[in-house]
């Protein structure tokens, strides 16, 4: 059994003009095609990445809530620290760095 591709195009010319339309039409012409498709992949790819990040950090953040709320001294610190809160008559001095992140005390 030989199998010629021009007796094949003969008899079916129709049918093989239209599918290689048809495929051509919907790979790069359609408006969902194939270079659409790939550049909304990416964007899926990017957006489950910021997800796994934003929900590492609500986990650091749930920690560091539980650590403040847990102990009075470090709700204090934290309040002093972050919102530049201070008793009456009081000054309150918070040192950064370059960058704008709070420095840590040397031990």
């Amino acid at each position: 059994m030989n199998f010629d591709i021009k007796t094949f195009l003969k008899k079916y010319s129709f049918y093989a003009y239209s599918s290689a339309f048809l495929i051509v039409w919907l790979g790069f012409f359609d408006g969902a095609n194939l270079i659409t498709q790939f550049k909304l992949w990416q964007k899926l790819d990017d957006l489950e990445e910021q997800i796994e990040y934003y929900d590492d950090e609500l986990d650091k953040l749930k920690i560091q809530e539980k650590n403040v709320l847990s102990n009075l001294d470090a709700l204090e610190t934290y309040g002093r620290e972050k919102y530049l809160m201070k008793k009456e008559g009081e000054t309150v001095f918070v040192i950064v760095d370059e960058d704008g992140k709070l420095m840590e005390e040397v031990e």
